[in-house]
């Protein structure tokens, strides 16, 4: 069997009330140890400057105007351009008093000026410190304070939420520069309260007038705090250095550089994640290091597929929930084709598929296929795409495939958290056995499994499986402010990642379960909920999925915003016409999503304790506006709980009379 990652070290046995270890893996450019780091590149200022010397005239920065509420065509800043307003910027910042270490928070959706104050950051050894845009008010103070921030940058839209007199942004700022412009509003009421506020021109024009030398980081200074969106609880600062950017990138680059279809200064990156989160961040600075080009959504994601046709990216990266919003379309539009043309498109399908799985690469496994059904879905992404790359949370293997057979391009997962720059794992093109896997370890970390004796995993055991933990050269330095936590998860250089994964044969890594959010039932078994709700998850009939359990209760229970079209079709083949809203609040549709869950859980080899055993359905999803999801769209659970308490208390009241 090839083997795709390199045993380094063999694991040991545990004693002494000691966990067992895994071995220890490495990607196989590192086997022999890391490569030697590109002298050259060892800041994040770094990736920046040598682009501009070697791309100053490529597109570096794209952005659509809207006039007049019309949404215009790309409009791009070249390398050279973005770096002279970076030096601007970073005059002006030094010329309100910001001095090197000190921390600048930017908070606004993703846009030109977003990155260039990012870069005026690094200019100076100044701390960017991002803030996610859909924050609410308490966690903007929170941060703005814990961080220490004075400085920022912010979306007009924001400045007001900033100078309300109860914040603690409002006695805490020294100064507020827009990305547009400032209304003349929150100009008044900030210079009441002795905030100064800057236009984005103002603040370039103060920045010629007042020139400072750049003051560029060393390999040791701290690039950036990114507080993680945090599912329960205050977000956690994670601490970022400008070498642990710089060897990312540098690692990824030596990683894609093995392939056939590397990417270059001509590729085209659409950036819709938030850049407050690691893996948008980090695409970015691959691509700032290629010389290639990042052109910006408009702000609307309902319409984000307007963007893909103006821009026609080659690369695109999302969460689960992206794609598999991608992958329901698709299925939508076969729906609704004659069976001929349907049972055609299948057959194609399995064709290709069957050559894929003999190793062929997507572009030679069947070009026939590609001509005759795929490249119309192609052409929905644009016509141009390379590469699509799937984090923050796994995407189901026949997702997965589907998009690998339909899309005539790449389609990768990754694994990694912010702790570790994101790209700790990453699966290798065209490689059909890693389906469903997040593949081997990045170039410069090192991954091993460890004992989790309480959920019955075992890394020296038949089937490898424990919790991930990893070592390497691309980790954070800590959580800011609070060593007692950076304690808990780093051990021995070994950072432990709270996820349960599975080295299998060929050295690939598997996700297969959480041990964060693990929860007691009260007869003593442990449940991974965030799991389960991913495996939950797959069943085409749940569009939303909260499932809760505690260690009083010995069963779990769900709340579920069921799939508009997939209820229609049920109550159509039923014969019921009614409104979705209506539907949702039979108790037929509750008794059938309890059966389709209850499949999902006998097809996934779930525990009986595992399963789910009421619903309450739910018309909306969960949603932002109400504090009830994370800005990359994953669960909060204490805000759920507090917000369907009554629901679950209703559940757990009718399962116990069900008892009696």
């Amino acid at each position: 069997m090839k083997s795709f990652a390199a045993k380094v070290e063999e694991g040991v046995k545990g004693e002494n009330g000691k966990p067992s270890v895994g071995p220890v893996y490495r990607n196989l450019l590192s086997e022999k140890g890391f490569p030697p780091i590109d002298s050259e590149i060892t800041t994040a200022w770094d990736i920046f400057c040598k682009s501009v010397e070697k791309f100053p005239g490529n597109k570096m920065l794209g952005w659509r105007p809207i006039v007049d509420k019309k949404v215009g065509p790309y409009v791009w800043k070249t390398y050279k351009e973005a770096y002279e307003e970076v030096l601007q910027i970073g005059s002006a910042l030094r010329a309100l008093g910001a001095e090197p270490g000190c921390r600048v928070g930017i908070y606004g959706i993703n846009c030109p000026q977003w990155i260039i104050a990012m870069e005026a950051c690094a200019a100076h050894t100044l701390i960017c410190v991002p803030l996610y845009d859909t924050l609410g008010s308490g966690a903007v103070d929170y941060i703005v304070d814990h961080a220490e921030i004075d400085f920022v940058f912010v979306q007009d839209t924001k400045i007001k939420g900033l100078l309300e007199p109860d914040s603690i942004c409002s006695k805490r700022l020294k100064a507020i520069v827009s990305f547009t412009n400032v209304s003349k509003e929150d100009s008044i009421k900030a210079s009441e309260i002795g905030v100064k506020t800057y236009s984005w021109l103002d603040f370039l024009h103060m920045g010629r007038e007042k020139p400072e030398e750049i003051s560029p980081p060393k390999p040791f200074n701290t690039c950036t705090i990114m507080y993680t969106s945090g599912t329960s609880g205050d977000p956690k600062g994670v601490v970022l250095t400008h070498e642990a950017v710089a060897t990312f990138v540098v690692g990824v680059d030596l990683f894609m550089d093995q392939f056939e279809y590397k990417m270059t200064h001509e590729d085209v990156y659409l950036s819709f994640l938030p850049l407050a989160h690691i893996l948008d961040r980090m695409n970015e600075e691959y691509f700032f290091r290629k010389g290639a080009s990042v052109g910006y959504y408009h702000g609307d994601l309902n319409v984000l597929r307007d963007d893909i046709q103006e821009l026609k990216p080659t690369y695109l990266a999302g969460v689960p929930r992206v794609f598999e919003r991608i992958h329901e379309g698709i299925q939508k539009a076969l729906q609704e084709l004659n069976p001929r043309r349907r049972f055609i498109f299948n057959a194609l399908y399995k064709h290709k598929l069957s050559w894929l799985n003999r190793g062929y690469s997507h572009s030679k496994a069947s070009p026939m296929a590609d001509l005759i059904a795929f490249r119309k879905i192609r052409d929905k992404l644009g016509g141009r795409i390379r590469l699509l790359i799937s984090g923050g949370a796994p995407l189901s293997p026949e997702i997965e495939e589907f998009l690998r057979v339909t899309c005539c391009c790449f389609v990768l997962q990754g694994y990694g958290l912010t702790e570790t720059l994101g790209g700790t794992a990453m699966c290798i093109p065209d490689e059909m056995c890693m389906l469903g896997t997040v593949g081997i370890p990045a170039v410069y970390n090192e991954i091993r499994l460890e004992e989790v004796a309480e959920m019955g995993y075992d890394p020296l055991g038949e089937n490898p499986a424990g919790e991930i933990c990893i070592r390497g050269k691309c980790l954070f330095s800590g959580y800011y402010k609070n060593p007692k936590l950076t304690d808990e998860v780093l051990k021995d250089g070994w950072f432990h990642t709270g996820d349960i994964g599975e080295i299998q044969p060929n050295g690939v890594l598997k996700i297969i379960d959480r041990k964060k959010n693990l929860i007691k039932l009260s007869q003593g078994e442990y449940v991974a909920l965030e799991n389960l709700e991913n495996i939950y998850g797959q069943n085409s009939v749940v569009q939303d999925i909260w499932v809760y359990g505690d260690s009083f209760k010995s069963m779990l229970v769900a709340v579920i915003v069921p799939n508009p079209e997939v209820v229609n079709r049920w109550a159509k083949d039923l014969g019921l016409n009614k409104p979705f809203e209506e539907l949702c609040s039979l108790t037929e549709l509750q008794e059938h999503i309890i059966l389709e869950l209850k499949s999902t859980a006998e097809k996934n080899k779930l525990k009986r304790f595992e399963y789910i055993k009421a619903v309450t359905v739910e018309i909306k999803s969960f949603d932002l506006e109400r504090d009830l999801v994370t800005a990359t769209l994953k669960n909060k659970r204490n805000n759920l709980l507090k917000y369907y308490q009554a629901q679950v208390d209703e559940m757990y009241r009718k399962l116990a009379s069900k008892k009696i």
